[in-house]
């Protein structure tokens, strides 16, 4: 599954790894459905988010893969029940090669939104969806959104290990299978509409931009400052400078509040950036807008910092257990209030720092207040030569089809570059060099399906599954779950 991800990214072996476990699940009892789904969500995420153990350590990485693995492991036994419960009460070929792959499918993207979501805000990464940034299927993203293509990717899976379970039935079969999937490869993706156009520079500074990197205050700010010297040289309508570009705090201090208008001036247009604010004594990940000879105009604080990395949930229940390892994170960030939208001199900006990219909520909502671009500023720079920066660019990449906007995704340190609104890179940096990326970007102000109903369709496919299951169980004395506590068949039988 992971080789279907970046950096490998050859996007039909997720569906090949979907397809194994969906086999491993087939014929098992609930216990044994729940341990194949824990084993598959430890192979798979262990090796996914290696980088996660870059900047902690261990410790970290083994907890975030154990934690999702139990996620998998209720998927596991759910799916187990399905494959037994559901042909028993709706037997024939609608059960079988309908109702059983829907309510799989619909179970499998239940547990990405659950953990997507619980505890601590959730954690998003390693959806099926996340693998198909440059394959064919990625323009069913802006029709209903990362559940609706997940959803559809199981499905098709579902209905194969179906057929291939059934040798009478295989060709009739696979043909359906082959039809349903050549629809699906010619949906466009969804059209929108340009509400102008104009020239965006971002800024690469490649400076010491790591949590343990040795640095001097003020070297962050002069790396962005001296990789933005080009820009100074083209004519632009906005300048974005990524996460954590700055160690100051212009809302604090007049003074710097000046020098980034000045700067901002000096490069003749509005400038975007990320740095640290503080306010009533409480700690933000801002991302300010600074117009030149104007100063701080707008600002948005980031709304997902992530747990045990900007902040510490529970901090005296997990001290307890890791004093040391939950001591070096200090500093606690606030979650924001304020919407992600920003004027960026002519542009409507939304803003989505870092792990915002991750959040289904936190983006659709950067539409529905306005954005007609979208600026996706993270710093990467804990995360090493590993592909997390990559994985991240991915979602990027289907978070511009998905919601019919121009992304930019700039990075302190890579990987950074600029998507067009139907998944095309417009411009590109290497990672770990002092850059800038000039694209001319088209903005919009049209509304995506999966913008707008992308939320009821995760949700329904959330619940209706059990809905079905808990249906099935009461349509029958016969079956339960004391029926699953027998021999195990075999899953190709």
């Amino acid at each position: 599954m992971d080789a279907g991800f970046p950096g490998q990214n050859v996007w039909p072996l997720t569906l090949v790894g979907v397809a194994i476990v969906l086999v491993a699940v087939r014929g098992q009892t609930l216990l044994r459905g729940s341990l194949v789904g824990f084993t598959a969500g430890c192979a798979f995420y262990l090796v996914h988010i290696s980088w996660a153990a870059e900047y902690l350590g261990p410790v970290p990485w083994l907890a975030l893969s154990v934690t999702e693995s139990l996620f998998w492991a209720g998927f596991g036994a759910l799916a187990a029940l399905s494959y037994a419960l559901i042909p028993r009460v709706w037997p024939g070929t609608c059960g079988r090669y309908v109702a059983v792959p829907l309510v799989v499918a619909a179970l499998w993207v239940g547990r990405e939104e659950l953990s997507g979501s619980w505890p601590y805000g959730g954690f998003s990464w390693g959806r099926v969806a996340m693998s198909q940034s440059t394959g064919p299927f990625a323009p069913l993203v802006s029709w209903g959104g990362m559940a609706a293509l997940s959803f559809s990717l199981v499905a098709l899976v579902a209905v194969a290990v179906s057929l291939v379970a059934d040798r009478d039935r295989w060709l009739q079969g696979a043909t359906a299978v082959a039809a349903v999937t050549a629809l699906l490869l010619v949906v466009p993706v969804f059209p929108s509409e340009s509400s102008g156009t104009y020239r965006v520079a971002a800024v690469q500074g490649n400076g010491p931009a790591g949590y343990f990197s040795e640095r001097a205050r003020g070297d962050l700010f002069s790396a962005q400052l001296n990789a933005s010297a080009p820009v100074r040289d083209e004519t632009v309508d906005a300048v974005v400078w990524p996460e954590n570009a700055s160690e100051y705090d212009p809302l604090s201090s007049d003074r710097e509040a000046e020098r980034l208008s000045g700067i901002a001036a000096w490069l003749g247009a509005p400038l975007t950036l990320g740095t640290v604010t503080q306010r009533d004594g409480l700690f933000y990940n801002s991302t300010l807008s600074v117009a030149p000879d104007a100063g701080v105009v707008d600002f948005y604080d980031k709304k997902h910092p992530v747990p045990f990395g900007e902040y510490v949930p529970d901090r005296a229940f997990w001290e307890s257990l890791a004093p040391d390892l939950i001591g070096l994170i200090q500093r606690e960030y606030v979650p924001g209030q304020r919407d992600g939208v920003l004027q960026l001199g002519k542009i409507t900006a939304g803003s989505a720092i870092c792990f915002d990219i991750t959040d289904d909520r936190a983006m659709r909502s950067l539409i529905s207040d306005g954005a007609e671009i979208i600026l996706a500023q993270s710093n990467n720079a804990d995360f090493g030569r590993t592909d997390e920066s990559e994985q991240q660019l991915a979602i990027a990449r289907l978070r511009a089809i998905e919601l019919g906007r121009t992304v930019v995704n700039i990075s302190t340190v890579g990987t950074s570059a600029t998507v067009a609104a139907d998944g095309s890179t417009l411009t590109q940096l290497e990672p770990y060099t002092a850059g800038v990326m000039f694209a001319d970007v088209t903005t919009s102000r049209s509304v995506t399906a999966a913008a707008r109903w992308g939320e009821s369709i995760a949700i329904f496919l959330s619940i209706a599954p059990l809905v079905l299951l808990l249906t099935a169980l009461a349509a029958t004395s016969r079956v339960g779950l004391g029926s699953l506590s027998g021999r195990r068949r075999s899953p190709i039988s």
